[in-house]
């Protein structure tokens, strides 16, 4: 009897995520509040602004849309998994690899996305290298590849445990 109430007890505890999806919801918002404050000081300089400058914009747009896109796979992923299953209607638009994580594969989407967002950071440092110095480049560069290589192993391990 006990331990039932405490078995159920604890396992109604993963309803205590539900606040923290949620307010990821609201990380999005910020994020696409940012996007378009960024979209709206890009627009009216986009003819007088260099190649470099260009990509570099753009890069941080595409930054931008990545972490979005994280956010989006986490919350949903996530509330599927840990929390409950989304109850989407029939006839309702659905997204197709909604379902189809589990934690592992999460782990993998974070893992990976942390390291195309470490590469554009690392291309912006790089397409401005004349003023950065050789040794803050030293340490852009050796944390892009621990992040690499943590991703790596990361997906070794998964193999591993296949």
């Amino acid at each position: 009897m006990i331990e039932k109430t405490i078995e159920r007890l604890i396992y109604a505890n993963r309803w205590l995520l539900t606040p923290i999806y949620l307010g990821m919801s609201f990380a999005l918002m910020a994020l696409a509040i940012k996007f378009f404050q960024e979209l709206y000081h890009f627009i009216p300089a986009i003819l007088s602004m260099e190649e470099n400058q260009l990509i570099l914009k753009l890069l941080t747009f595409i930054d931008l849309t990545l972490v979005g896109s994280l956010t989006i796979i986490v919350m949903f992923s996530g509330h599927d998994n840990f929390v409950s299953r989304l109850d989407i209607a029939e006839g309702t638009e659905k997204l197709s690899w909604l379902g189809t994580h589990d934690d592992s594969s999460l782990k993998m989407k974070v893992a990976s996305f942390i390291v195309a967002v470490s590469s554009i950071h690392l291309l912006k440092v790089f397409m401005n290298v004349e003023q950065i110095v050789n040794d803050k480049l030293t340490w852009y560069v050796l944390i892009h590849i621990t992040f690499m290589l943590c991703a790596f192993l990361m997906g070794y391990l998964e193999k591993l445990k296949q």
